[in-house]
Protein backbone atom coordinates (compact mmCIF):
# COMPACT_ATOMS: atom_id res chain seq x y z
CA UNK A 1 0.00 0.00 0.00
CA UNK A 2 1.77 3.28 -0.61
CA UNK A 3 1.63 6.74 0.91
CA UNK A 4 -0.78 8.49 -0.89
CA UNK A 5 -2.78 5.79 -0.35
CA UNK A 6 -2.84 5.32 3.65
CA UNK A 7 -3.03 8.91 4.06
CA UNK A 8 -6.71 9.29 2.19
CA UNK A 9 -7.53 6.15 4.14
CA UNK A 10 -7.09 7.31 7.69
CA UNK A 11 -8.71 10.57 6.31
CA UNK A 12 -11.11 8.73 5.23
CA UNK A 13 -11.47 6.70 8.52
CA UNK A 14 -10.26 9.30 10.99
CA UNK A 15 -12.38 11.91 13.00
CA UNK A 16 -14.27 14.40 11.20
CA UNK A 17 -12.07 17.62 10.09
CA UNK A 18 -13.80 20.36 13.22
CA UNK A 19 -15.71 23.48 11.08
CA UNK A 20 -14.97 27.21 11.58
CA UNK A 21 -16.78 29.40 13.45
CA UNK A 22 -17.34 31.31 9.96
CA UNK A 23 -18.67 28.07 8.57
CA UNK A 24 -20.84 27.46 11.47
CA UNK A 25 -22.41 31.14 11.26
CA UNK A 26 -23.04 30.64 7.69
CA UNK A 27 -25.02 27.14 7.98
CA UNK A 28 -26.49 28.90 10.73
CA UNK A 29 -27.52 32.09 8.86
CA UNK A 30 -28.98 30.62 5.86
CA UNK A 31 -30.98 27.41 7.77
CA UNK A 32 -32.90 30.74 9.80
CA UNK A 33 -33.39 32.59 6.42
CA UNK A 34 -34.72 29.86 4.67
CA UNK A 35 -37.73 29.93 7.98
CA UNK A 36 -37.50 33.36 7.81
CA UNK A 37 -38.94 33.55 4.21
CA UNK A 38 -41.32 30.76 4.92
CA UNK A 39 -43.38 33.20 7.23
CA UNK A 40 -45.35 35.39 5.08
CA UNK A 41 -46.22 37.28 8.48
CA UNK A 42 -42.43 38.06 9.55
CA UNK A 43 -41.14 38.93 6.02
CA UNK A 44 -44.84 41.28 6.24
CA UNK A 45 -44.41 42.90 9.20
CA UNK A 46 -40.13 43.41 8.24
CA UNK A 47 -40.64 44.29 4.77
CA UNK A 48 -44.47 46.74 4.43
CA UNK A 49 -44.50 47.66 8.00
CA UNK A 50 -41.20 50.04 8.05
CA UNK A 51 -42.61 51.96 4.79
CA UNK A 52 -45.88 52.02 6.15
CA UNK A 53 -44.85 53.71 9.46
CA UNK A 54 -42.37 56.27 7.16
CA UNK A 55 -45.79 57.47 5.29
CA UNK A 56 -47.92 57.32 8.80
CA UNK A 57 -44.10 59.67 10.60
CA UNK A 58 -44.41 61.65 7.41
CA UNK A 59 -48.33 62.55 8.05
CA UNK A 60 -47.79 63.42 12.04
CA UNK A 61 -44.38 65.16 11.11
CA UNK A 62 -46.57 67.45 8.86
CA UNK A 63 -48.93 68.45 11.60
CA UNK A 64 -45.55 69.56 14.39
CA UNK A 65 -43.88 72.37 13.99
CA UNK A 66 -40.35 71.21 13.72
CA UNK A 67 -38.96 75.09 13.76
CA UNK A 68 -35.69 74.79 15.92
CA UNK A 69 -34.91 71.17 15.17
CA UNK A 70 -32.69 71.77 12.62
CA UNK A 71 -34.82 68.67 10.47
CA UNK A 72 -37.09 68.64 8.07
CA UNK A 73 -40.57 66.42 7.59
CA UNK A 74 -38.49 64.12 5.14
CA UNK A 75 -35.84 64.25 7.55
CA UNK A 76 -37.28 63.85 10.45
CA UNK A 77 -39.66 61.02 9.32
CA UNK A 78 -36.79 59.10 6.79
CA UNK A 79 -34.61 58.58 9.87
CA UNK A 80 -37.73 57.31 11.95
CA UNK A 81 -37.82 54.82 9.16
CA UNK A 82 -34.62 53.84 10.29
CA UNK A 83 -35.07 53.74 13.51
CA UNK A 84 -38.53 51.62 12.62
CA UNK A 85 -36.54 49.08 10.60
CA UNK A 86 -34.31 48.24 13.73
CA UNK A 87 -37.07 47.95 16.04
CA UNK A 88 -39.26 45.67 14.05
CA UNK A 89 -36.99 43.80 11.92
CA UNK A 90 -34.24 43.42 14.38
CA UNK A 91 -36.10 43.75 18.31
CA UNK A 92 -39.47 42.42 17.20
CA UNK A 93 -38.30 39.89 15.23
CA UNK A 94 -35.55 38.46 17.11
CA UNK A 95 -37.41 37.90 20.05
CA UNK A 96 -40.25 36.11 18.11
CA UNK A 97 -37.92 33.85 16.64
CA UNK A 98 -35.60 33.33 19.92
CA UNK A 99 -39.10 32.21 21.53
CA UNK A 100 -39.94 29.19 18.66
CA UNK A 101 -36.10 27.88 17.99
CA UNK A 102 -36.66 27.44 22.15
CA UNK A 103 -40.15 25.95 22.12
CA UNK A 104 -39.15 23.74 18.92
CA UNK A 105 -36.34 22.24 21.07
CA UNK A 106 -34.00 23.84 18.21
CA UNK A 107 -31.45 26.19 20.29
CA UNK A 108 -31.44 22.77 22.75
CA UNK A 109 -30.33 19.98 19.49
CA UNK A 110 -27.79 23.03 18.45
CA UNK A 111 -26.22 23.26 21.90
CA UNK A 112 -25.17 19.61 21.80
CA UNK A 113 -23.36 19.99 18.70
CA UNK A 114 -19.96 21.99 18.31
CA UNK A 115 -21.82 25.07 17.47
CA UNK A 116 -20.92 27.82 21.15
CA UNK A 117 -24.19 29.39 22.64
CA UNK A 118 -22.73 33.00 21.02
CA UNK A 119 -23.00 31.19 17.93
CA UNK A 120 -26.35 30.04 18.17
CA UNK A 121 -27.34 33.43 19.13
CA UNK A 122 -25.88 35.21 15.97
CA UNK A 123 -26.00 32.82 13.56
CA UNK A 124 -30.23 32.79 14.42
CA UNK A 125 -30.00 36.83 14.14
CA UNK A 126 -27.86 37.20 11.05
CA UNK A 127 -30.70 37.07 8.29
CA UNK A 128 -33.05 40.02 10.20
CA UNK A 129 -29.69 42.02 10.67
CA UNK A 130 -28.97 41.15 6.75
CA UNK A 131 -32.59 42.23 6.17
CA UNK A 132 -32.69 45.49 8.66
CA UNK A 133 -29.21 46.75 6.69
CA UNK A 134 -31.03 46.29 3.28
CA UNK A 135 -34.05 48.30 4.35
CA UNK A 136 -31.70 50.96 5.53
CA UNK A 137 -29.97 51.08 2.60
CA UNK A 138 -33.35 51.44 0.34
CA UNK A 139 -34.06 54.45 2.97
CA UNK A 140 -31.21 56.26 2.35
CA UNK A 141 -31.34 55.97 -1.72
CA UNK A 142 -35.63 57.12 -1.78
CA UNK A 143 -34.17 60.33 0.71
CA UNK A 144 -31.62 61.21 -1.57
CA UNK A 145 -33.47 60.41 -5.14
CA UNK A 146 -36.70 61.09 -4.34
CA UNK A 147 -37.13 63.19 -0.99
CA UNK A 148 -34.62 65.72 -1.72
CA UNK A 149 -32.21 64.69 1.15
CA UNK A 150 -28.64 64.63 0.79
CA UNK A 151 -26.55 61.91 0.88
CA UNK A 152 -24.92 60.76 4.43
CA UNK A 153 -22.73 63.37 5.65
CA UNK A 154 -21.05 60.94 7.97
CA UNK A 155 -21.62 57.28 6.61
CA UNK A 156 -19.16 56.40 9.64
CA UNK A 157 -21.39 57.59 11.85
CA UNK A 158 -24.19 56.33 10.14
CA UNK A 159 -22.92 52.92 10.05
CA UNK A 160 -21.61 53.08 13.87
CA UNK A 161 -25.28 53.88 14.40
CA UNK A 162 -26.58 50.82 12.45
CA UNK A 163 -24.16 48.49 14.32
CA UNK A 164 -24.69 49.13 17.37
CA UNK A 165 -28.20 49.38 17.15
CA UNK A 166 -28.43 45.79 15.67
CA UNK A 167 -26.14 44.29 18.79
CA UNK A 168 -28.00 46.36 20.96
CA UNK A 169 -31.36 45.44 20.05
CA UNK A 170 -30.11 41.57 19.23
CA UNK A 171 -29.33 41.47 22.91
CA UNK A 172 -32.65 43.08 23.85
CA UNK A 173 -34.99 40.50 21.89
CA UNK A 174 -32.98 37.58 23.02
CA UNK A 175 -33.40 39.56 26.86
CA UNK A 176 -37.16 39.47 25.96
CA UNK A 177 -37.30 35.84 25.03
CA UNK A 178 -36.70 35.17 28.41
CA UNK A 179 -39.85 36.27 29.87
CA UNK A 180 -42.27 35.30 27.02
CA UNK A 181 -43.71 32.01 27.02
CA UNK A 182 -45.08 31.52 23.64
CA UNK A 183 -44.38 33.53 19.76
CA UNK A 184 -48.05 34.94 20.47
CA UNK A 185 -47.20 36.65 24.02
CA UNK A 186 -43.97 38.09 22.32
CA UNK A 187 -46.42 41.17 20.50
CA UNK A 188 -47.05 41.91 23.97
CA UNK A 189 -43.86 41.63 25.80
CA UNK A 190 -41.99 43.84 23.02
CA UNK A 191 -44.62 46.46 22.90
CA UNK A 192 -43.20 48.48 26.19
CA UNK A 193 -39.71 49.18 24.45
CA UNK A 194 -41.88 49.66 21.16
CA UNK A 195 -43.67 52.60 22.43
CA UNK A 196 -41.63 54.12 24.35
CA UNK A 197 -38.99 54.02 21.14
CA UNK A 198 -41.61 55.43 19.22
CA UNK A 199 -42.46 58.16 21.25
CA UNK A 200 -39.16 59.18 23.64
CA UNK A 201 -36.65 58.02 21.22
CA UNK A 202 -37.31 61.13 18.36
CA UNK A 203 -38.83 58.33 16.23
CA UNK A 204 -41.86 60.10 16.08
CA UNK A 205 -41.83 63.04 18.03
CA UNK A 206 -38.22 64.79 18.30
CA UNK A 207 -36.50 65.00 21.58
CA UNK A 208 -36.05 68.73 20.66
CA UNK A 209 -39.67 70.16 20.87
CA UNK A 210 -39.89 68.30 25.00
CA UNK A 211 -39.24 69.79 27.68
CA UNK A 212 -35.78 69.93 28.67
CA UNK A 213 -36.34 67.50 31.64
CA UNK A 214 -38.62 65.22 29.68
CA UNK A 215 -36.03 65.02 27.20
CA UNK A 216 -32.90 64.62 29.20
CA UNK A 217 -35.10 61.66 30.26
CA UNK A 218 -36.00 60.66 27.01
CA UNK A 219 -32.03 60.57 26.43
CA UNK A 220 -31.41 57.47 28.47
CA UNK A 221 -33.89 55.05 26.48
CA UNK A 222 -32.12 51.96 24.82
CA UNK A 223 -32.95 53.32 21.35
CA UNK A 224 -31.92 57.31 21.51
CA UNK A 225 -28.52 57.02 21.08
CA UNK A 226 -28.50 55.15 18.22
CA UNK A 227 -30.84 57.21 17.05
CA UNK A 228 -28.53 60.39 17.75
CA UNK A 229 -26.08 58.65 15.93
CA UNK A 230 -28.33 57.68 13.03
CA UNK A 231 -29.33 61.35 12.41
CA UNK A 232 -26.06 62.59 12.76
CA UNK A 233 -24.62 60.14 10.17
CA UNK A 234 -27.41 60.97 7.47
CA UNK A 235 -28.17 65.11 8.71
CA UNK A 236 -24.92 66.02 10.73
CA UNK A 237 -25.47 69.00 12.74
CA UNK A 238 -24.71 67.11 15.83
CA UNK A 239 -21.73 68.15 18.50
CA UNK A 240 -18.94 65.75 19.60
CA UNK A 241 -20.25 66.00 22.97
CA UNK A 242 -23.53 65.26 21.99
CA UNK A 243 -22.08 61.77 20.26
CA UNK A 244 -20.23 60.41 22.63
CA UNK A 245 -22.84 60.63 25.20
CA UNK A 246 -24.71 58.94 22.59
CA UNK A 247 -22.40 56.37 21.81
CA UNK A 248 -21.93 55.69 25.63
CA UNK A 249 -25.62 55.40 26.48
CA UNK A 250 -26.04 52.85 23.46
CA UNK A 251 -22.95 51.02 25.06
CA UNK A 252 -23.86 50.68 28.67
CA UNK A 253 -28.11 49.68 26.86
CA UNK A 254 -26.20 46.79 24.61
CA UNK A 255 -23.79 45.80 27.91
CA UNK A 256 -27.30 45.56 30.20
CA UNK A 257 -28.45 43.59 27.36
CA UNK A 258 -25.60 41.13 27.40
CA UNK A 259 -25.98 40.75 31.00
CA UNK A 260 -29.19 40.08 31.29
CA UNK A 261 -28.87 37.56 28.20
CA UNK A 262 -25.73 35.46 29.82
CA UNK A 263 -27.78 35.30 33.13
CA UNK A 264 -31.64 34.99 32.33
CA UNK A 265 -31.78 33.82 28.57
CA UNK A 266 -33.50 30.46 28.34
CA UNK A 267 -32.55 27.19 26.26
CA UNK A 268 -35.31 24.94 26.90
CA UNK A 269 -38.78 25.54 26.39
CA UNK A 270 -41.21 27.05 29.12
CA UNK A 271 -43.13 24.45 29.65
Amino acid sequence: MTTATTRANTTTTGSPATTTARGRLTALGRAELTLLLRNRTAVFVALLMPAAMVLAMKSTFEQIDLGGTGLTVAGAALTGGIGTVLIQAVYMNMAATYVARREELVLKRLRTGEVTDGEILTGTALPAGALALAQTALIVAAGTAFFGLGAPERPDLLLLGLVLGLVLLTALGAATSAITRTVQTAQLTTLPLFFASLVGSGLFVPLEIFPDRLASVCELLPLTGVMTLVRAGWLGGTQGTELMEAALTGLVWTALAVFAVLRWFRWDPRR
